[in-house]
């Protein structure tokens, strides 16, 4: 029994003191604005946008595969629902930058530079959308005036035209947001000037 509080002694002098001012020293979480709720609400809808492509073209192949059978309209559909998926898919990338980039330049530069090179692309890419979506709604006002119908089924595609143009304008407003942040808040995006090397 004397051995065994000896090694109890021993054991707890051996553990290190918790230091106070460490809990100190910790920052809380930051607490999530109603922004960052939409940002990631856009990507959801995003999201929910390619799993109804994947499931149509899935539907599709299956049918006509092992019992010959094909939707109505199935073409129509999977055209415009891939219409659909690119701009709500533009959207989800455009603000947390997560498409595909390649730039020698950008990646061996200072922090500095990147920032001011991101905020001079994320400007032009902001210009160059919000005339896209102005572009796109004149489309679907065209579309709705033209009376343009699916093949089969006869339905209307404008309803199609403007959901897509509904992410155009999620994507001008996600980019507005990702402009004001590198300018004015650069600690809200994430760390994103640590270059990622290509595996």
């Amino acid at each position: 029994m004397a051995n065994s509080c000896r090694r109890r002694c021993h054991a707890s002098k051996a553990m290190p003191e918790a230091d106070p001012s460490d809990a100190a020293t910790v920052s809380p979480p930051r607490r999530r604005s109603a922004m960052d709720a939409f940002i990631d609400g856009i990507e959801l809808i995003a999201a929910f946008f390619v799993g109804i492509v994947a499931a149509d073209i899935f539907i599709s192949v299956m049918l006509r595969y092992f019992f010959s059978v094909q939707i109505p309209d199935a073409y129509d559909f999977g055209r415009l629902l891939l219409g659909i998926l690119i701009f709500w898919g533009i959207a989800a990338t455009s603000y947390r930058g997560s498409h595909i980039t390649v730039d020698l330049l950008y990646a061996n530069v200072g922090e500095r530079l990147r920032r001011f090179i991101d905020v001079f692309a994320t400007s032009v890419l902001l210009f160059v959308v919000t005339v896209q979506t102005y572009t796109l709604f004149d489309k679907v006002m065209d579309t709705r005036r033209d009376h343009v119908l699916t093949f089969d089924l006869r339905l209307p595609t404008w309803p199609f035209f403007l959901v897509a143009w509904l992410g155009d304008v999620s994507a001008v407003l996600l980019i507005a947001v990702r402009t004001y942040r590198l300018i004015f808040r650069p600690e809200l995006m994430g760390g994103q000037y640590q270059i990622k090397p290509v595996e």
